[in-house]
């Protein structure tokens, strides 16, 4: 009974901990796969960023299984501060991406996404919940880094991008389904949280999230 009992303290203990690190890997390979896009001569135009209210990563989606077309993965948002969403980047929250039967087939291959978020209107959609993209907010993809300085369509709300075996290129995500990863949210920040009040707030950035907002706020330190 003693032993039973034992167990049943460790893993008490051990599963907080555990959860704890998938959310500080997720923050983790989030802050690498944008630093190689940022650093990339083909990779995310750094004009772009500096227009962009908010930005999504998602390392390493993969499909749900063989056979299957639909695709799931975990990412994190970060946004500008402020009730304009023009100060310096915030706290970030943790989101999921769902493809569905749309987006790139996968097969045995993760790829990055990674999506900015152009427009207040979209930021304000993405924030308030779960939304489909092209439905509940206009998405494109992302122009090349030729293009970018060009890019000025105010009817577009999301650019999306993806990475593959060291491809970069813009990528269309169908309908992709987008939402808050409430439980990620809550191990990060020890309580439930309203992605729309963090991002309005000024709520402090997590030890683990702080690479990630500091590669953003020394990148794109101003919005444009």
């Amino acid at each position: 009974m003693k032993k039973l009992m034992l167990v049943v303290l460790c893993l008490t203990v051990a599963l907080p901990v555990l959860a704890q690190s998938k959310v500080d890997k997720r923050l983790s390979e989030s802050t690498a796969v944008l630093n190689t896009l940022l650093t990339k001569p083909d990779g995310i135009s750094k004009t772009l960023l500096n227009k962009a209210d908010c930005v999504l990563v998602y390392p390493a989606v993969r499909k749900v299984a063989v056979g299957v077309g639909g695709t799931y993965g975990r990412g994190v948002l970060v946004c500008r501060s402020g009730k304009e969403m023009n100060g310096p980047w915030g706290s970030p929250i943790m989101y999921t991406l769902d493809t569905g039967s749309l987006g790139v087939q996968l097969g045995s291959t993760s790829t990055d996404y990674v999506m900015l978020v152009m427009t207040q209107r979209g930021a304000d959609k993405i924030l308030s919940g779960k939304l489909k993209l092209g439905a509940d907010a206009s998405a494109a993809a992302g122009p090349n880094a030729a293009q970018a300085s060009g890019f000025n369509d105010p009817n577009v709300d999301v650019l999306t991008y993806s990475q593959a075996k060291g491809l970069f290129a813009g990528a269309s995500l169908g309908s992709a389904a987008i939402g808050a990863d409430d439980d990620a949210n809550e191990k990060l920040y020890g309580k439930p949280i309203d992605a729309l009040e963090l991002v309005r707030g000024d709520a402090a950035v997590p030890a683990a999230a702080k690479p990630l907002v500091d590669l953003l706020n020394t990148t794109s330190p101003k919005h444009m």
